[in-house]
């Protein structure tokens, strides 16, 4: 078995700037380490999965070697980057790199979406696969969705009894299925084959409308749309759906949503990544995540779902909940930080306030989905959680609300609902 995960380009990710301008989208700490490394870990736990293999085009990149190097040293499993030399779309990466994916005789291969953050019922797709005994079938990870929301995704249609997709549809106009795809899927070599077929007909339109624009490519090909809409009743694809956790990491908001789903496993999957009271320790409330580096008064309060970076320093009497903290921050005594990220080396001065929106799904629907929303609304910023670059300064006794500020910004009074440039 071998793993594919995609981690995409640096055109994409523009919900998620200012971050994204610091750090590769994939590398941004969700509770505490590299978002694609939950996946890594998920890949490395299969028994029988010989390489992870990370696709996508951002250029050869330090972080993302150093990355690489600690995690084959940490998981003691071959992993290697392979850059596209443009964006390909899902389905066109993998059939640019399949001889690289079926070398060494690969009999099947998981893919995986670097930007969602589930529990990786990796096992339970690969038993779903033996069970259908069709060493030709293949297998999308599905979940449950509420009616409105399902609109937003890939929408499948499968026969109770066995699981086959019969349907499927990306992004429907109307009402298709509360059954959305996660992203995540399980392949055999034969996948390529049917990838194949889409770029031969994209090639041969492509020479009938070459006088027209000719500027699309044929190896733009993309896995939901070309690829399983095609294969959707034709017997070879089926669906496991899970009843674990599972969201898109699109927007900053939802990196601290995913942050807390995370931070819940660990209680299962990594308690000794989670802080306890101490005598003489800071107070934690729920599920926090302290790098061994950072620095915290005994006096300040902590969680529920926080995660705090390497090397950050925290003062007395200092609250923070809902927010994760990148390394090197400082946040100096008494300041309250509420639904925030506080980017890199960034400062918060005394009694200064901090707050964001949270943008969490309906508690109250078991299948709520949280909103992928854009930045504005009629004109207005969209109440959400706060933002601050890298190296931000925020003076004491100032409240910063709903706001997003841009990296190495010395701010100088209080701001609201504001995109600070």
């Amino acid at each position: 078995l071998k793993a594919v995960i995609l981690i995409g380009g640096p055109q994409k990710g523009t919900r998620f700037r200012p971050l994204s301008f610091e750090v590769p989208k994939p590398l941004f700490p969700v509770a505490g380490v590299p978002m694609v490394q939950h996946h890594i870990e998920a890949c490395a736990k299969v028994p029988g999965v010989k390489e992870i293999l990370l696709m996508g085009f951002y250029q050869p990149h330090e972080a993302l070697s150093r990355f690489l190097v600690s995690a084959q040293q940490e998981f003691k499993i071959p992993i290697r980057y392979l850059q596209e030399y443009a964006a390909l779309g899902t389905g066109g990466g993998i059939y640019h790199f399949r001889d690289q994916i079926l070398s060494g005789g690969a009999e099947a291969f998981f893919v995986l979406n670097a930007d969602v953050c589930s529990e990786f019922p990796l096992q339970e797709m690969l038993d779903c696969w033996q069970q259908h005994g069709d060493a030709h079938s293949f297998v999308i990870l599905g979940t449950t969705a509420n009616r409105t929301q399902a609109l937003n995704y890939g929408c499948i249609v499968a026969n109770p009894d066995t699981q086959e997709v019969q349907h499927y549809v990306e992004k429907p106009s109307t009402f298709v299925s509360e059954i959305i795809n996660c992203g995540i899927y399980l392949f055999t070599p034969d996948i390529f084959q049917h990838i194949g077929e889409v770029f031969q007909r994209n090639q041969q339109e492509l020479l009938l409308e070459e006088s027209s624009n000719g500027r699309q490519r044929a190896e733009v090909i993309r896995l939901e749309q070309d690829v399983f809409t095609a294969l959707a009743g034709s017997g070879k694809l089926y669906v496991y759906k899970t009843d674990g956790f599972w969201s898109q990491i699109k927007s900053a908001g939802s990196a601290i949503y995913a942050s807390r789903l995370y931070l819940n496993q660990y209680s299962k999957s990594h308690p000794e990544r989670l802080a306890q009271n101490k005598p003489g320790g800071p107070v934690i409330r729920g599920n926090v995540y302290i790098h061994p580096t950072a620095s915290i008064d005994s006096t300040a309060v902590l969680g529920p779902n926080v995660s705090i970076g390497e090397g950050v320093t925290v003062g007395a009497g200092v609250r923070v909940r809902e927010s994760i903290v990148l390394h090197g921050a400082s946040l100096h005594d008494h300041t309250c930080v509420l639904n925030t990220i506080v980017g890199w080396d960034s400062t918060i001065g005394r009694w200064a306030r901090v707050e964001g929106t949270p943008s969490d799904p309906n508690p109250n629907d078991p299948y709520a989905k949280i909103d992928s929303e854009t930045l504005f609304r009629d004109g207005r910023l969209t109440p959400s959680i706060t933002i601050l670059g890298c190296s931000v300064t925020i003076p004491a006794e100032v409240v910063i609300l709903n706001s997003i500020v841009l990296p190495h910004k010395e701010l100088s009074r209080s701001y609201k609902n504001q995109i600070i440039l």
